[in-house]
């Protein structure tokens, strides 16, 4: 079973970060919540979310992946935690999903993860005259490798349905989907 880390920081984009979890986990994902600084963690919207464990005791040798859910304040406190550096670095040098959505992908070119890349993001949050290496892309989600990119909260189920395709299989992904009654 594919296992995947979601840290979650204050000012969290709920609609982000529960839908990329609930999708996943209706998929069969193992999914590991994991807050950046307790393990009860407040979305941008007031939402409270209580996490499986705390983001300094994941290991990212047991996992498939991380997914950084966007929003603001909750963006900068990613950038600024240790713990999520590390395991977003881990990842990716693993060659594991390394993933972010709307303003999130700020984590991963502030890293350096994404020079030579091609990334999307919410508009504005990746400066391009402070990330000249980022190839920045206007699509609801962008693949390059392992690194995945998606604008926001509106591109949050494209983007939860694309990583259960490169995570399972397009047929995980088409049954998920289904039960969701999106139109087509």
């Amino acid at each position: 079973m594919a296992r995947i880390i979601v840290p979650l920081a204050e000012g969290f984009e709920e609609i982000e970060a529960v839908t990329v979890i609930d999708l996943l986990r209706r998929a069969g994902v193992d999914v590991v919540t994991a807050g950046v600084d307790g393990q009860e963690v407040t979305g941008s919207h007031g939402i409270t979310v209580r996490c499986d464990s705390l983001a300094g005791s994941c290991d990212p040798a047991g996992a498939d992946g991380i997914v950084l859910p966007g929003g603001m304040p909750g963006t900068t406190h990613l950038i600024h935690s240790a713990a999520v550096g590390h395991l977003v670095r881990e990842m990716f040098a693993a060659g594991k999903l390394t993933a972010a959505i709307c303003a999130a992908p700020k984590v991963l070119a502030s890293t350096g993860l994404l020079d030579g890349r091609s990334a999307t993001s919410f508009p504005g949050a990746i400066d391009g005259a402070r990330y000249p290496e980022v190839r920045l892309i206007e699509q609801p989600v962008v693949t390059d490798g392992t690194v995945v990119t998606s604008r926001g909260p509106g591109t949050a189920m494209d983007f939860a349905l694309h990583l259960i395709e490169l995570l399972l299989d397009r047929d995980r992904r088409n049954a998920v989907e289904a039960k969701l009654m999106r139109p087509v």
